[in-house]
């Protein structure tokens, strides 16, 4: 659904920049166009691995006031 959603978008937002003489916000060229589609990819594929993956060093993390549960050990 998000994914049609997006595409309607922008293809409604190409529609209006070609009726109202606007430049399109994308790059005129596909190797722009190809970038910004592999960093759209990248972008998902990092969010979805990271989310996935448990957290190795939570224990050095600082609560509110900084202080770590290591040092409260010492």
């Amino acid at each position: 659904m998000k994914i049609a959603l997006g595409l309607l978008l922008g293809l409604l937002i190409g529609v209006v920049c070609r009726l109202v003489p606007l430049p399109l916000p994308a790059p005129p060229v596909l190797t722009g166009a190809l970038l910004v589609v592999a960093m759209t990819v990248g972008y998902i594929a990092v969010d979805r691995l990271v989310a996935v993956r448990e957290a190795k060093h939570r224990h050095l993390c600082g609560g509110p006031d900084g202080s770590t549960k290591d040092a409260a050990k010492r």
